[in-house]
């Protein structure tokens, strides 16, 4: 209760005026009901975890029990559960919401079951635990060399947990709420017409109450955001650099307590702004799109529709 009621005060301290969605219907697939958390979120159910395995008795005595835990653990904590092979202060959780059982928010429910899957990046089949080595190189920021990332027993349990979160669906399961996070074709505005002044403005409004306008995090009783730029945020080669991709993320699954205030453009002119910020350099991006077109969106490469340099002008 304390916590709820610290943060009611200090988002209405400040002069957001959020455009509350309280009253509106959650829309849910049938098939996610129950294991998902809605996209529309509310202030009491947006910390739920729907499949908790610590508090999960059917857990008690499994060969699997401890290492699932684990995995939850370092999924909800990365940097204080796996500080060998994380480089930053991002946590898993901090992308996939509800330790990935938020609709809209990257669900990781069932997820397991549809590798191997073709990884366009890396123009080969990725394995599960191929595709958490390369969420840890690129979100994570981690110095570690891959193999020795692949080998560890981090690697291992973050795998057992997201393999936990969908044990009811078969091998080749379509997914319903995978992939909903996308802003259309359609609706993508040319790089050249994103602002960054515009995406800043529109950052302090949504986004500094629990991101601060370092984008560095605000401590909110037991809860703190992940740093969004910075040597502690992720590097120029994660998904979130690309533009279109984090600008999903944020027109569906933020701000936190009030997802799907906010439009496609001023998504974009936020994802804009955060990826015109200084952040890690990945040093093997010369390795990525070897096979398949390099996205327009994918700014910090070279040939993309633009460079970290031309945002940092146009700031």
């Amino acid at each position: 209760m304390f916590r709820h009621c610290l943060i009611i005060a200090f988002i209405f301290s400040s002069s957001l005026n959020l455009r509350a969605q309280e009253s509106e219907k959650p829309e849910q697939s049938n098939l996610a009901a129950g294991r998902l958390i809605p996209a529309s979120t509310s202030m009491t159910t947006a910390w739920d975890i729907p499949r908790d395995p610590v508090s999960d008795l059917s857990l008690e005595g499994t060969p699997d029990g401890e290492e699932i835990r684990l995995g939850y653990r370092i999924f909800t904590n990365t940097h204080g559960e796996a500080p060998g092979i994380t480089g930053n202060l991002v946590s898993c959780g901090n992308c996939h919401l509800n330790a990935g059982q938020r609709e809209k928010a990257l669900p990781l429910v069932g997820v397991a079951e549809v590798f191997p899957e073709y990884n366009k990046r890396a123009g080969k089949v990725f394995s599960l635990e191929d595709r958490i080595v390369g969420c840890f190189l690129r979100s994570e920021n981690s110095g570690a060399h891959p193999e020795s990332i692949l080998q560890s027993k981090e690697i291992r349990a973050l795998a057992s947990y997201i393999t936990w979160l969908g044990t009811e669906y078969p091998k080749g399961s379509s997914l319903p709420w995978r992939g909903l996070n996308v802003i259309e074709n359609e609706n993508r505005l040319p790089l050249d017409k994103l602002d960054t002044k515009k995406g800043e403005k529109l950052f302090v409004l949504n986004c500094s109450n629990c991101h601060g306008t370092d984008g560095q995090g605000v401590q909110i009783g037991d809860k703190k955001a992940g740093p969004l730029w910075g040597p502690s945020s992720w590097n120029d080669g994660a998904g979130a650099s690309r533009i279109y991709t984090l600008a999903g993320f944020i027109r569906y699954a933020m701000p936190y307590l009030n997802p799907g205030i906010l439009t496609d453009e001023e998504a974009q002119h936020i994802a804009m702004y955060i990826n015109s910020q200084v952040r890690p350099t990945f040093m093997h991006k010369t390795d990525d799109y070897r096979t398949e077109p390099l996205p327009p969106d994918a700014v910090y490469y070279r040939g993309a529709g633009g460079t970290t340099d031309n945002l940092r002008e146009k700031r």
